[in-house]
């Protein structure tokens, strides 16, 4: 189905496969599951408090940068470059784990 009649016209589909803007739940929710598959993959122990810590710093960079986040959602060496600069640093830091060790975990996680 078409919308209008001239050539050319965009196929009614392809507006529902454009992406909107993901929730803040939804973000919140995203950033959490993937810190807690990262720390399971370092295989260390991070008390509760520090994870939520790291989950709010975390969604705040995220947050922060969104509308980059989002053009380059299908990029996941991109978006992980962008953690590995924006967030590792402070998370290994707030966790007191090696920030490498993170990187790692973080990509392996993430699949970046």
């Amino acid at each position: 189905m078409l919308i209008g009649k001239g050539v050319g016209m965009m196929p009614a589909f392809q507006d529902k496969h454009k992406s909107s803007l993901p929730s803040p739940r939804r973000i919140r929710r995203g950033c959490s599951k993937e810190l807690y598959r990262t720390v399971k993959r370092m295989k260390v122990y991070i008390p509760e408090g520090k994870v939520k810590e790291g989950e709010d710093l975390y969604y705040r960079k995220v947050i922060g940068n969104l509308l980059w986040i989002h053009e380059n959602s299908s990029n996941r060496k991109v978006l992980s470059d962008w953690w590995d600069e924006a967030v590792s640093g402070e998370l290994a830091e707030l966790w007191e784990v090696d920030r490498a060790k993170l990187s790692e975990a973080f990509r392996d996680a993430f699949g970046g």
